[in-house]
């Protein structure tokens, strides 16, 4: 049996969307996660989507929040095509 770990875990809902300023209600693109987990702690990133009005600053906490949600949604992906 699967530990259920993320049952474990303290999620803040929204905590992700609040950081990046793009509202709950909408999905965060894969593109912007990929783009944070791969830049280095410190520098500053810009949304690809939404032609970089707004600078992005990626702290540690940032980058973890960015992981977890890429993780929950591939989750969520691969239980949909079951």
């Amino acid at each position: 049996m699967v530990a259920k770990w993320i049952q474990k875990i303290d999620l803040k809902k929204g905590a992700l969307s609040r950081q990046l300023g793009i509202p709950e209600e909408k999905d965060i693109p894969i593109t912007l996660l990929n783009k944070i987990i791969e830049t280095p702690i410190g520098k500053t990133i810009r949304n690809p989507t939404k032609r970089g009005k707004r600078l992005i600053r990626v702290t540690p906490l940032l980058k973890r929040r960015a992981v977890l949600a890429k993780t929950l949604k591939t989750i969520r992906t691969k239980r949909k095509r079951r």
